[in-house]
Formats: structure tokens, sequence, C-alpha cells
């Protein structure tokens, strides 16, 4: 019986027959990998994911973590995953050797957590969340905090989180007050509280590792003073021991429509309900330079922000998988045209509706799911493409690329949700059928590691402008690689290629015609329609580069792409066209609009 997860067929076609993931084991970073241990990576994540993180998608909901004042309890469910998680190796399989890793491809491992996270998203993000804070001290943390915290995360021993928000400052990060005060001996003691901090504390593994972004007193104003910290919440020996509990503690915990097995903490750092050394302060070890904070933790906010966006995907793509097999087996009506009231009922993806949902979703999910695997094919250029050149233009691709794999499958894929939950009728919003859960899931992603507007300043303020415009220009530069193999296939493909390649023309050309009175409040007021115009041009490239892979292939499966392609191609991606007139007008409505009369 196929999973109701993911597709492991769309999986193998997206790693095999269009990104070539075995081309990577011919690159010396890759070299002790092949198709082998890629299927048996894959393999194995399924079967994890189905029998430890499945089972309790719904006892977590309904039983989240509570804090007693003291301890914060989670399911022990939870714990008994993650262990397995670390026993199979998963949480190392793209980690340097260096530091105990399998050292795989960045896009097998993508694939790899998509099956947990469509799973169980809120187990999933204790694991997550821990490989990203590793990532970003093996960029920028000395070798003794490699040595001292990165080892046991890898381990699956500690877990990690990032501390940025607080109470007053929300996205506004320059007005963060934690502040870090010099000990004397090389530490710091960092006092402030930290808010929505998922896996902020728990008791499921030895160790928590914080990343907190926090003020050295008498540095720059802004967020030019803000500096990164490692404060974990058990101090650590030298001989790798566990050694004082840390000044860090729970609040209380945030309780939220969805993610709810994911613990969501507000924390005081220095309250004084302990004193390690006894010395009133949380311990904190600076990472790298003091005052280059906010630049480390992008290191983490941006593979974070890829990762919400895979998050998201994998909601919506379950939610796709359940709503589809639902309307195989549930009958309901007699086709158009049948008069005869004796007839039997036929399955409700026999009705048009339901089918036009069905491609709705299936165009969703499966082009996010694209997306998401092109990224990271593009990650792991960055790090072992032949030359530097094409290191840098991998990098530069993958910073444009950032804004849209977040924001664009944390809006469509909650949209494929919510078509599930109509597919199951008055079933779809009862807790007994798990769409239901998947909606309010996934509902939070367009606010997690920066808001959909968030992106769209990023995009249209950033990307579209830094560097005369580079990145952008080397998004479109791609996408018409795929326009030229299209057209020269002729048929449909050559005319998927034309639409998308006017898109491509107005991406640009809106960029120019917003920027065109050089006023950033002008050109911005507009930016979350020009993130939604572009992120839909993206998909529609994502889908031609999957109908050029599959062209002279026959079969259900490569009938299912083409039928997907051809509904983003002629019901979505006409979208963009008004979305680019009002960006392109410059128009003021949203500018001008007094607050008074809201």
């Amino acid at each position: 019986m196929a999973s109701t997860l993911l597709s492991e067929r769309d999986l193998q076609f997206l790693l095999y027959e269009w990104l070539d993931a075995e081309a990577l084991t011919a690159r010396p970073r890759y070299a002790d990998h092949s198709r082998e241990t890629f299927d048996g990576a894959l393999d194995l994540a399924e079967r994890v994911a189905t029998d430890h993180f499945a089972p309790h998608f719904k006892t977590s909901d309904a039983n989240e973590p509570h804090f007693d004042g003291e301890r914060v309890h989670v399911i022990p469910e939870v714990k008994k995953a993650l262990e397995v998680y670390a026993e199979t190796g998963l949480n190392s399989l793209s980690m340097p050797e260096s530091v105990g890793g399998a050292q795989a491809p960045r896009l097998i491992s993508s694939a790899c957590n998509a099956w947990f996270q469509a799973a169980n998203l809120g187990t999933s993000a204790y694991p997550f969340l821990t490989s990203g804070n590793a990532a970003l001290l093996l960029a920028h943390g000395s070798q003794e905090q490699i040595d001292t915290f990165v080892r046991p995360m890898v381990e699956g021993r500690f877990t990690g989180t990032m501390c940025l928000s607080e109470p007053q400052a929300g996205s506004s990060l320059s007005d963060i007050t934690t502040r870090a005060e010099p000990a004397g001996d090389g530490t710091y003691r960092l006092f402030g509280n930290k808010m929505w901090i998922s896996a902020g504390d728990h008791e499921l593994t030895e160790n928590i590792v914080h990343l907190v972004l926090a003020k050295i007193p008498g540095g720059p104003a802004g967020v030019k003073g803000i500096s990164l910290f490692v404060v974990p919440k058990h101090l650590v020996n030298d001989d790798g021991t566990l050694g004082e509990r840390n000044d860090v503690v729970p609040a209380g915990l945030n309780h939220k429509m969805g993610y709810r097995g994911t613990v969501n903490a507000l924390l005081n750092f220095g309250e004084g309900r302990h004193t390690p050394g006894g010395e009133p302060g949380a311990v904190g070890y600076l990472v790298g330079e003091a005052h280059q904070g906010l630049q480390y933790m992008f290191h983490m906010m941006n593979g974070a922000r890829i990762g919400v966006g895979a998050g998201a995907m994998a909601v919506g793509y379950t939610g796709y998988l359940k709503s589809l097999a639902y309307a195989r087996e549930r009958l309901q009506g007699r086709p158009l045209g049948a008069k005869d009231p004796d007839q039997p009922q036929v399955p409700i993806v026999e009705h048009t509706d339901v089918r036009r949902m069905l491609l709705a979703q299936k165009s969703y999910v499966e082009g996010a799911l694209a997306l998401v695997l092109y990224c990271a094919r593009l990650y792991d250029d960055t790090l072992s493409h032949e030359d530097q050149a094409g290191r840098e233009h991998a990098d530069l691709l993958l910073d444009a690329l950032t804004p849209i794999v977040k924001s664009w499958p944390s809006q469509w894929c909650v949209a494929a949700n919510d078509l599930a939950i109509q597919i199951h009728g008055g079933y779809g919003y009862t807790r007994e059928y798990d769409v239901e859960q998947h909606y309010r899931d996934n509902r939070l992603n367009p606010i997690h590691e920066g808001t959909h507007g968030i992106q769209a300043l990023d995009l249209l303020g950033r990307k579209a402008v830094l560097d005369g415009g580079k990145r952008l220009g080397l998004l479109v530069e791609a996408a018409r690689t795929a326009v030229e193999r299209a057209r020269a296939l002729g048929g449909a493909e050559a005319a998927y290629a034309d639409l998308l390649d006017a898109a491509l023309t107005r991406t640009t050309e809106t960029a120019a015609a917003a920027w065109s009175e050089g006023d950033p409040a002008v050109a911005l007021a507009n930016a979350t329609p020009y993130l939604e115009a572009v992120g839909h041009v993206v998909i529609a490239w994502m889908w031609l580069e999957q109908v050029v892979t599959a062209h002279g292939r026959e079969g259900a499966f490569y009938d299912g792409k083409r039928a997907a392609a051809a509904y983003f191609f002629h019901h979505e991606l006409p979208r963009t066209g008004p979305q680019f007139d009002l960006v392109a007008s410059r128009d003021r409505t949203v500018l001008d609009v007094s607050p008074d009369a809201l």
C-alpha cells in the first residue's frame, strides 16, 4: 500500500531523473556515497518516520508539552522517536565527517527530512533545529565550541535552539535588550528574556545548546551592536561531562493552534534561579567576533527559512495524499446526467470539482517539493562544485530563492491543506481526520522565521536590487535554460515555455518599475504581491523542468506530471499578470491609507 506521507515515486523522479543525484558522487566531498547509500538512507527515513514519528502525530497534538513551574513535560513517545532517529544516524546524515557525520549531500538529507516533516512536524522540529545550530557553529564557532557542543549534537545527545526575538521586539531585532556582560574570564554573563523559543526547554536530551543574540554594553547601537553567544542549559566540564545548571530557565510556555508537539517557551536569562560559579547571570560563550552576531545568525536563519518551506511542503503533501485516498474511497452522488436513483453512487474523485481541487493540491505540493530539492542541490553546489565560480553562482542563486522557498510553500501548501479539508467535506474539520490538524500545523509557517511580508521586503528590497540586480538576473537566467530546452521539444512544452518566458520578462521589468522613483516607501508598498507573483513564476519554472524531464515517457505517473503542469500554467500562472500590473503601477493605496481609517 502506498504511503500517505509522501510519494516515494515522486522523490525518485526528482532526485534521479531530474536532479541527477548520482552525479554528486563523482565529487570528492561525496565520493564515499553511491546510489545504493542514497536509497538506503531514503528507505530508512521512510521506515523510521512511519513507525516512530507518525504514530504519535495526533497524541502529541492532544497532549501538548506543559510546564509545572520547575520542569517541562513532553510525552514519552517524542523522546523514543528522537532516540531511534539518532541511533540510525539519520540526524547526522549531512554533517561533515570531521565531526562524526556521514557527509551525504544535502539533496539526499532534505529528501529524507521530508518524510519526518510529513509524519510529525512537531517532533521533527527538535532535530532539525539542532542541525541548523550545529551548522552555524561549524561555520563560525571556535574549535573548542565545536568539540564541546557540536559533536554531542551530531551524536544526538544535545539539542539546539535559536534565541532571537524578545517580547518587546518581535522581528525588530535592533530593539532587543538582552545584554551580555564580560565576566573577566573570557566568558560573558547574559541577562534578559527571549520569546517564542522552539524546543526552548525539555528533558528529551542531556543538554540544550542555545544560540542567543545579545548586546555587549558599550557596543554600537541597533543591529550593529548585536553579538552571538552559546548559552547551554547545563555547563559542560572539560572532560565533556555535564556541570552546573546554567541560569536559563523557562518562564512559561506558549500554547499554539498547531505545531503543538514542539515546546515553545519564554526563556529568562540571568533571573537568579541558578548562579553558576556563585555569580549572577547565565554563562555565555562569544561566537566569533563581537558585534557580528546577526550576520552569523543569518547562517542558521536562512537554513531555517528553507526548512520552514520544506516543512510547509511536507504537511501540504501528506494532506494531499490523504485527501486523494479519501476521494477514491468515499462514495457520494452520481455522474452528471444520471437520472436513475438506483444507479450506484460513485467515488467523489469522479466529480469534476473534486478533481480540480486535487489537481490544485498536486500542482502546489509537487511544485514545492521540486523547489525544496532544487535549493538543496544548489546548497550542495556551494560546497562541492568543481570551481569557485560555480560555487559562487550557486550561492547567489540560492540567496535569491531563499525568500521564495520559505514563503511560497508556506502560503500555497496551506491552501492545499484547506482544499484537503474541503474534499473531506464535513468530516474534514473534525478531529478524527488528520487534515484538520495538518491545516492548524501548517498555518504557523507563514509566520515562522520571518513573516510573509518580511520575505517580500527581502526579495524586492534586497535580492532584486543588490549588485545591480545580479541575484534576480541569475534566477531569470537559470529559468530560461529550461525555457530553451522546452522550446526544442515543441508541443505543449513549447507553449509553456513561451508563457514562462513572458512571466520572467515581467519579473525583471516589474522590479525596475517598482524602483523607478527611487523611493523605498513607494517601491516596497506592494512588495508582497511581487513576492507572490515571482513565487508563482518560480513554481512554473519547476513544473517546466518536470515536464521536460517527463517528455516521451509513458504511464500514469508521467501523465500526472503533465496534468499538474497543465493545471499550473492554465489556472495559476495567469494570476501573476494583475499582480505584476499592480506592483509596476506603484499603487499607493496601502501606503497612503491613514491608520485612523482602518
